[in-house]
């Protein structure tokens, strides 16, 4: 399965995206955000964390057949030249001294994970078949019940981004900005985006202990899970303006922008303001189908892959469907947009269908395959690096607005959006 990838970055713990085999396909999971160190105390989870990282690292039981299951994977070829037979003296030394129970099957899991680590590069990764079951549930949305938060990695501490309408967190007082620390008094700090959200979700109407850090302070919460709405598109009007909002992209986006583009047209709108704030992507055939909605017939995308050519493909937008051709069209877009997010982004900009305004996009700009193993455990691979219509890859850099207007976390707070106004005002 080939897929498209985000925005590592930012999660939402009850609207994720999705994918499906055979298709190409963007996901907003997430590579480590970079900048300053936390400022929680990480010390003791670091510790543990790299303890098992470095057994994962360097022990292999029949490690072997495993690393040429991974490399056959990675590069289309197994490599039974490497002599691995290092890593099982430490093994071997490992259970003969280790004062302790040594897990065979985690060591193995362990070893996968490090094997794979070993590329650097933070979309590309190992998950056991219950991590990949979980994984699509998540990307599908179906995340059962949650507190209503929107996550992401920021200054190399995991923040609230945002606090949905009426869900259990805004109710409760937790801020866009705050630090998550604890969560039911376990200390989540050394987790990435995905670990928190799987903490922060549960059934219906179960509770969970939320501390987090605002200030230099510790501040608990105790919240009741609740189950979320979780369309990937909806609409509301002011006058004469449509504002579509899109979350993600899942396998109904395209469907629903194109019922809801229909309906804007029946109303006899003139203007649209896209809102792709905080949307960290989903598939990429998905946006494609959604950027039909402008662009008939035209270049939407194109993979281009440095090892392997049958990866290099132009992604053209569908004829026929570009109902909101001609439409004066804003792109609101944050930090947080990313992957197929920005790939619909960078098709109407670069085709002058549309004005981007708000703030500076994440950056993401290449492509994974989900490879799925004899085990059923899956690999996730970087084969590839989109570009735009262009010919722009905006990995690192992501892509500039046209105006720039900001939007601080106290304001989101408020609910006063400058973005929002300053787009009903183009």
């Amino acid at each position: 399965m080939l897929i498209c990838n985000m925005a590592p970055m930012r999660v939402k713990i009850n609207t994720m995206t999705t994918q499906d085999k055979g298709s190409t396909r963007d996901l907003y999971y997430s590579s480590p955000a970079r900048g300053e160190e936390r400022k929680v105390n990480l010390s003791t989870t670091i510790v543990s964390c790299a303890v098992t990282l470095a057994i994962g690292l360097i022990i292999g039981i029949n490690f072997e057949s495993l690393s040429n299951q991974a490399n056959r994977a990675l590069t289309g070829k197994a490599d039974s030249s490497i002599d691995f037979s290092s890593l099982n003296e430490v093994y071997e030394t490992l259970v003969d001294n280790y004062d302790g129970k040594v897990d065979k099957s985690k060591v193995i899991e362990e070893a996968k994970r490090g094997l794979v680590n070993a590329v650097n590069d933070p979309y590309t990764y190992y998950m056991t078949a219950s991590e990949y079951r979980d994984f699509t549930s998540d990307l599908n949305g179906d995340v059962g019940a949650g507190i209503g938060v929107e996550i992401g990695l920021r200054e190399n501490s995991v923040k609230v981004l945002r606090t949905t309408k009426d869900n259990p967190a805004r109710k409760a007082g937790v801020l866009a900005g705050d630090i998550i620390y604890k969560v039911d008094g376990e200390d989540v700090t050394s987790l990435d985006t995905e670990g928190v959200a799987k903490k922060l979700r549960g059934a219906a109407g179960s509770e969970v202990k939320l501390t987090v850090v605002r200030n230099n302070e510790e501040k608990e919460f105790t919240l009741v899970r609740e189950t979320i709405n979780n369309e990937s598109v909806y609409v509301e009007y002011r006058d004469k303006t449509a504002i579509m909002t899109i979350s993600r992209f899942d396998e109904k986006t395209g469907e629903l922008a194109e019922n809801l583009a229909r309906e804007i047209k029946d109303k006899g709108c003139d203007k649209l303001v896209l809102d792709l704030r905080g949307n960290g992507g989903g598939y990429v055939d998905a946006a494609v189908y959604t950027a039909s909605l402008w662009l008939d017939g035209m270049t939407v995308t194109t993979a281009k892959s440095s090892n392997n050519s049958a990866y290099n493909r132009t992604y053209t937008a569908k004829t026929g469907k570009a109902i909101l051709k001609g439409m004066k069209t804003i792109i609101l877009t944050n930090g947080s947009t990313a992957s197929a997010a920005e790939i619909l982004t960078g098709a109407l900009k670069d085709n002058n269908l549309a004005t981007v305004l708000g703030e500076k996009t994440y950056g993401k700009g290449c492509m994974q395959s989900l490879e799925t193993l004899t085990s059923g455990d899956v690999l996730r691979v970087t084969i590839a690096n989109w570009y735009t219509p262009d010919g722009s890859n905006i990995s690192n850099d992501g892509i500039s607005p046209d105006k720039v207007v900001e939007r601080s976390y106290d304001q989101i707070n408020k609910d006063i959006d400058p973005q929002l106004d300053a787009a009903l005002k183009e």
